[in-house]
């Protein structure tokens, strides 16, 4: 491997998983810059920081690459390539200016969609059926720089932003190494983003999950699994108790009679056949699966319906 000097940004699961495919590679890095840890934050992904240190890698936590002398250490590192892999900050020009051979992100979308944060939620909330990972030039705009190269990924209808984020990383890591040695010559390939054809979202907060059972039950699902484990969950009221919602299945039993459409008819639920089914505002039943009332464990749906004082019926059979 070439013995260019990579300065690695990184942070969450993507972070850490092309740290270890440049160590894996024996590329020389000389510093990693991450973050720390977020107090009470519900860590799901491996430790960047750990990573590194295992290594001998100093490792530079929060750093404010605006203050002089933060800059200064950077080029001072001399690095040949930057390469930032979810880290939650935008480097100034000045920094990516720094690396001789370019700088370069790793983003969790198929550019120029879903630029910004929480991509793969945002494709799970939005009913895609695909998304994937980006390798593009960084610029002083976030994620609009030429892209390098890009892998798909399937989304499926039930799938959780968890499973799909997985299938990102592996997709991250499989287009940094096509490229790596690319970059590492200073010869990556560049194709101009579309920019008329650019989506972007903002970072997602535990509040945006509520939600009510008047949106359709499609929209309803979606959201869900978009936002369950490791995530904070969907929140609603169920039968006029606080819930967080973790699991839900489109209810297609054409034997099922419909509920009524919007109104007072949403947020109605029936427990079919070991099934809690709720009422949505587009007609339809959703099934929850998996749901916590306030102040209580998880359950999955028969049990919760029955915590409920739900009796159960059978499907209507029609005539």
């Amino acid at each position: 491997m070439s013995a260019a000097r990579v300065v690695v940004f990184a942070y969450s699961d993507v972070g850490h998983a092309c740290l270890a495919l440049l160590l894996s590679r024996g590329v020389a890095v000389p510093a990693v810059y991450t973050h720390a840890d977020a107090p009470g934050e519900r860590l799901w992904f491996p430790s960047v920081a750990e990573l590194a240190r295992a290594h001998g890698i100093p490792v530079r936590l929060d750093a404010d690459l605006s203050r002089p002398e933060e800059l200064e250490t950077l080029r001072a590192l001399a690095p040949d390539v930057i390469l930032s892999c979810y880290y939650r900050s935008l480097l100034p020009e000045a920094a990516l200016g720094a690396a001789r051979l370019g700088a370069y992100n790793v983003h969790g979308s198929l550019l120029p969609r879903y630029r910004g944060r929480a991509p793969v939620n945002w494709a799970v909330l939005h009913g895609e059926r695909e998304t994937g990972a980006t390798l593009h030039v960084m610029t002083a705009r976030a994620d609009a720089g030429d892209i390098v190269d890009q892998e798909a990924v399937p989304i499926g209808p039930d799938d959780t932003a968890a499973e799909v984020q997985a299938r990102v990383t592996a997709a991250a890591v499989a287009v940094l190494d096509r490229q790596l040695a690319a970059l590492l010559r200073g010869e990556a390939p560049r194709h101009p983003q579309d920019h008329a054809s650019a989506t972007t979202f903002g970072r997602r907060r535990p509040e945006d999950g509520c939600f009510e059972w008047s949106r359709p039950a499609r929209a309803i699902h979606d959201l869900v699994r978009a936002v369950t484990h490791p995530y904070p969950g969907a929140r609603a009221t169920l039968l006029g108790r606080p819930a967080r919602i973790w699991r839900t299945r489109m209810a297609d039993d054409a034997r099922l009679d419909p509920p009524p459409a919007g109104g007072p008819g949403a947020g109605a639920a029936r427990l079919v056949d070991g099934r809690l089914l709720v009422a949505c505002g587009d007609g339809r039943w959703l099934e929850v699966v998996r749901a916590q009332l306030d102040g209580d464990v998880e359950r999955d749906g028969e049990d919760l319906a029955r915590r409920l004082t739900l009796p159960d019926t059978p499907t209507s059979t029609g005539p």
